[in-house]
């Protein structure tokens, strides 16, 4: 399309503004022709205020109401790059609708960071790279060296391949139930069908890309395979980005981020742990990647595949109310690999030592002995979760939050794993000159100490955010649990899931019970699928004709409670059935829609009186607002925080109101940071 009479080009921008921007379009290349006019989805350089962004062309006018003094042009197209799709940006726009955000903080903060550069220096350089990577020559895309499935494992793979339109279908898998090989034969059925076929793969943490990677590269060696999570390099995440919008990447491997990538075919999507947390953004668009995967299958028409030992209640749910098909594991793949034997330990009955019961250390012992490996999962890292004063009773508190500040021994220093506030292990109590200062609680570390010294012989190991800072330390140190260079593993909920460990016979949950308390109403759910989880981390292969069954020990002061003995008996159709009927007597999701309003300010009433203010504001008909709240962790970073729960039985009422409410505490100045977050995961 060539400019014959002026063209002006409707543009988002990443601007919290819930409007768009009008450019006129004149460039004209160096003979000084008029150039072509670019496409809707292309990006532009335009000038705003006194700076030169990137923004999205929406739409393409030949009238604008902006007055001709104020107009102002566009700077340079960028006509190397192809388009994004009017399909992609129908999943923006409805991201934008639902989670309540303007449209252009959507769609420039999911795009790399390369891509928006004022110069196209990278993308050219990135243009040419996968050029050069297309160029190769590629084998066939069907499965090499397919494992044979069970009867169970077919069912599910034709299930999913078979089917026409729009098939969302819940895998519900026992550990080791074989989901993985559920994932890459289906997806080698799909690529096998078309050739631009693409699959989209969701992964809820960065640390278990590395072993899918490692299965699809073996499975399908001729063809190209784009990850995309945010531990990735900025050049590297843009020609990540540019191969599956370009059709050169045919399977897609990423974290929550991806579900945003450029797909111009994409024939099925896969979301592995569907039920994991982690697919919740907790910052700027709170959106779930796992809910927006069954949504752009729904918009292409074609299946999804959730898949999960401890399925979400949400999913469990849709199950029960015929919106999703159900697929069963319930036997391992691997032959004779039985589940662990689950066993609790009362420590009310069995006094620990430095934190373990003396039943455990037997257990780690006779491991050890047999040449098996051992895992100690406790979720909270760092050596101790305070240091503390017995003389006058100083903790370790952090100034900024209302937490405490954790000792890490190793680096001598006292951290806040909320603000990030560090300071030196002090020689004497700061209040008393007391100096003898007393660690309370195990963090890994503290752990991981405790273990070398009453195992010497064994090689203990630890996995956590702390050992794993720098860039490909997860995959390594994961690497050598599996090559068997580790006796006893200490890991957080990096360990927890996804991970097989074919050595791995015993597996001890150390410090479980905080959870059972918890003012979340989620706090039991979570809870039991990552024991459920750890749990299956054992017992994955063959077990030896007279060997030990493989054990997974819990200690717990609470012995009798439910959760511990569904989980001794891997029930989760119980589990389930007993926190459904629980969430419908409370009126609580999946039987009731919610969202969450928090503020913030430098004081507590102030965030306490906006919220307040905003209840009542505006007449709110088949919604219950509840009273403001400070919450759990009322000051973070010398910031006070405060909420406030809305919520309906109709999920378009609570859409509608929310949509209104918006706009209304948008026109208020105040100093208090405000957001609103559709269906909370964290209260």
């Amino acid at each position: 399309m060539s400019l014959s009479e002026p063209v002006f080009l409707r543009v988002a921008i990443d601007t919290p503004l819930d409007s768009f921007f009008d450019y006129c379009f004149s460039l004209r290349d160096e003979a000084g022709a008029l150039l072509p006019v670019p496409a809707i989805g292309s990006l532009v350089l335009i000038p705003f205020g006194s700076q030169q962004i990137t923004g999205i062309v929406l739409q393409i006018l030949h009238e604008t109401a902006v007055p001709p003094e104020k107009i102002r042009d566009v700077l340079a197209a960028r006509p190397q790059l192809p388009p994004l799709s009017e399909e992609w940006l129908g999943l923006a726009r409805f991201a934008a609708e639902y989670y309540q955000r303007p449209l252009g903080e959507v769609v420039l903060p999911s795009l790399p960071k390369n891509l928006k550069a004022i110069k196209t220096v990278a993308l050219d350089r990135a243009l040419k790279k996968l050029s050069k990577l297309t160029a190769a020559p590629t084998q066939t895309p069907v499965a090499q060296q397919e494992a044979s499935l069970n009867a169970e494992q077919a069912a599910a793979v034709a299930a999913v391949t078979e089917g026409k339109g729009f098939a969302p279908r819940l895998l519900f898998g026992v550990t080791g139930s074989g989901k993985t090989e559920v994932y890459l034969q289906a997806a080698a059925r799909i690529l096998a069908q078309s050739a631009t076929a693409q699959v989209l793969i969701l992964v809820p943490e960065i640390n278990l890309t590395p072993q899918f990677e490692t299965h699809i590269r073996h499975r399908f060696p001729g063809v190209m395979l784009a990850t995309l999570h945010s531990g990735l390099a900025e050049g590297e995440r843009l020609l990540h980005w540019l191969a599956p919008h370009t059709g050169a990447a045919r399977i897609i491997l990423g974290t929550r981020l991806a579900i945003f990538a450029s797909l111009p075919d994409l024939q099925l999507v896969i979301v592995d742990e569907e039920h994991d947390p982690s697919y919740k953004q907790q910052e700027g668009l709170r959106y779930s990647a796992r809910d927006l995967a069954v949504w752009r299958a729904h918009q292409r028409q074609i299946p999804v595949l959730l898949g999960s030992a401890t399925p979400s209640l949400e999913s469990w749910y849709a199950v029960q109310q015929g919106r999703y098909q159900l697929s069963e594991l319930s036997q391992r793949a691997v032959q004779d690999a039985v589940l662990p034997i689950v066993k609790i330990i009362n420590l009310e009955k069995e006094k620990p030592s430095e934190g373990l019961s003396q039943r455990l250390i037997a257990a780690i012992r006779l491991r050890l002995e047999k040449g098996e490996q051992s895992l100690l999962f406790l979720n909270r890292r760092g050596y101790a979760p305070v240091l503390s004063c017995d003389a006058c009773g100083w903790i370790s508190q952090c100034t900024r939050c209302t937490a405490n500040l954790v000792m890490h021994k190793g680096d001598h220093r006292l951290r806040c794993h909320h603000c990030g506030l560090e300071q030196r292990i002090p020689r004497a109590c700061p209040t008393c000159g007391n100096i003898d200062l007393q660690p309370l609680g195990r963090g890994t570390q503290r752990l991981e100490e405790t273990l070398a010294a009453m195992f010497p012989e064994a090689r203990v190991f630890r996995i956590d955010a702390d050992s794993t800072r720098l860039k490909g330390s997860a995959a390594a140190a994961f690497e050598r649990v599996h090559e068997g260079e580790v006796d006893i593993l200490i890991g957080t909920q990096m360990v927890a899931k996804g991970h097989d460990f074919q050595r791995l016979t015993l597996v001890a949950a150390l410090n479980p019970d905080a959870a059972l308390f918890s003012q979340d109403y989620r706090a039991s759910e979570r809870l039991f699928a990552q024991l459920m989880q750890v749990a299956g981390r054992a017992g994955r292969r063959a077990q030896a004709e007279g060997g030990n069954a493989s054990e997974v020990y819990v200690q717990t002061r609470y012995p009798d409670h439910p959760l511990y003995h569904a989980l001794m008996a891997h029930n989760y159709r119980h589990f389930a059935a007993d926190m459904l009927a629980e969430r419908e007597q409370a009126q609580l999701p999946p039987y009731m829609y919610q969202a969450l309003l928090r503020a913030e300010a430098r004081e507590l009433q102030t965030a306490l009186d906006f919220l307040q203010q905003a209840a009542a504001c505006m007449p709110h008909p088949m919604i219950t607002i509840n009273d403001p709240i400070p919450m759990t962790m009322t000051r973070v970073a010398n910031r006070d925080r405060a909420q406030l729960l809305i919520e309906s039985a109709s999920r378009p009422a609570l859409q509608a109101f929310a949509r209104l409410w918006i706009t209304e505490l948008r026109s208020w100045k105040s100093r208090v940071k405000w957001s609103l977050e559709i269906d909370p995961v964290d209260i």
